[in-house]
């Protein structure tokens, strides 16, 4: 298997590449983005893309790969639902849209949220915007898509956010996180665990398209 994946410097991104780098049946990995990963592998090829609202130049680099993880994203801190939904709707519908017509047997993994909002008709916008990114992700016309709707992460083996006042929250907050995930481990994530659960979606699929944080613990552990 030969996959893409868009946003692999991101958190969640770092640990889908980790696995999918450790993974024996994906043979080769296509990382899509703005800058130079530091990571290095022999399995790993860098398409560097600087503006991503023009993918159509690249059709040659993305054609004929059988899985797509699209985890590139930004908070809705400070930011208008007009700047929001150009990060958040139209740059995973512009590289979704491309590659359904270059590989339609391909799977489609986008890395959703908790709380994201199917009816687009909520007064969270960041979850309406969410949703309707869900939805029109799921009419395209792949083999198959999956939205994961990750809640609580924990970081592991090294991987840190991009954003330092993130690695200062999650540092801050590791210890609470741990016993939550003690007591609770349906409802909190490592990004070990979140990258596997892509990675075996992506080789086996899963019931159903919409996979919360429970469903996410059920694939990998019953």
């Amino acid at each position: 298997m030969n996959v893409i994946l868009f946003g692999a410097s991101g958190m969640i991104g770092q640990g889908v590449l980790r696995e999918c780098l450790l993974d024996p049946d994906i043979e080769a990995v296509l990382s899509v983005g703005r800058t130079p990963l530091v990571q290095k592998h022999t399995k790993l090829k860098e398409l560097i893309v600087p503006d991503q609202t023009n993918l159509s130049v690249y059709k040659r680099e993305l054609a004929g790969y059988h899985a797509c993880f699209y985890s590139v994203g930004a908070s809705a801190a400070g930011l208008k639902e007009d700047a929001y939904r150009k990060i958040n709707y139209d740059l995973p519908l512009v590289a979704a849209t491309l590659l359904s017509k270059l590989s339609p047997q391909m799977t489609f993994i986008y890395v959703s949220g908790r709380g994201t909002d199917s009816s687009e008709k909520g007064r969270v916008m960041w979850a309406r915007v969410k949703g309707a990114t869900e939805n029109a992700l799921l009419r395209l016309p792949f083999k198959a898509a999956y939205m994961f709707r990750i809640g609580a992460v924990l970081p592991m083996h090294g991987i840190k956010s991009k954003t330092s006042l993130y690695n200062f929250f999650y540092a801050l907050g590791a210890p609470l996180m741990f016993l939550l995930r003690k007591f609770s481990p349906q409802n909190v994530q490592t990004t070990e665990e979140v990258g596997r659960a892509m990675v075996l979606v992506a080789k086996r699929g899963a019931c159903k398209p919409i996979l919360e944080s429970s469903d996410i613990h059920e694939l990998l552990f019953g």
